[in-house]
């Protein structure tokens, strides 16, 4: 085992002084090594001495681990079971906090009211900012507040296009 470690310092040293291509024979002679009977060993003391290795040189000694690594033994998959029938999705539950991801802006007024809506169109959202905190608050509209925005500002240029505005 010690000759393999010698081995591998000296070819490992013979790496660092040499260009890319000129490293080929060298990078041959180490796989050949990890390949060999001792590859085992080659190959536990060679990750040892990558590690300590400038990136290029570890790159190169890494590949090496790769093309020796022993096959992967894979491991049978259980068989699938086929149904035709499409998985259920999973209910959303109606009372779980809702993200900006679940909303979409319908009304964007830059002077402070933005209004979104979720992605079933069923309920409707305004945000403004608070003149006293100067934070903005989202609150839930409901269907009478809805219907008298979509009517008080019919004719704004602030609609979102496709969101649903003043129809």
């Amino acid at each position: 085992m010690q000759k393999i470690h010698a081995d591998i310092n000296v070819l490992v040293a013979r790496l660092r002084g040499l260009d890319e291509d000129a490293r080929v024979p060298v990078l041959d002679e180490i796989t050949a090594l990890c390949k060999g009977p001792e590859g085992d060993a080659a190959r536990s003391y060679l990750e040892e001495v990558a590690r300590g290795e400038v990136l290029e040189i570890q790159w190169e000694l890494e590949d090496v681990l790769e093309a020796t690594a022993p096959p992967k033994k894979e491991v049978a998959a259980p068989e699938p079971v086929v149904t035709n029938a499409e998985p259920e999705p999973e209910p959303e539950d109606p009372n779980r906090q809702l993200t900006s991801a679940d909303l979409d802006i319908v009304y964007d007024d830059p002077r402070g009211l933005v209004l979104h809506r979720t992605k079933d169109g069923k309920r409707w959202f305004a945000t403004q900012v608070d003149p006293r905190t100067r934070q903005p608050q989202t609150f839930e509209l409901h269907a009478e507040e809805i219907t008298q925005l979509k009517t008080q500002l019919a004719g704004s240029p602030y609609w979102a296009l496709g969101g649903g505005g003043p129809v």
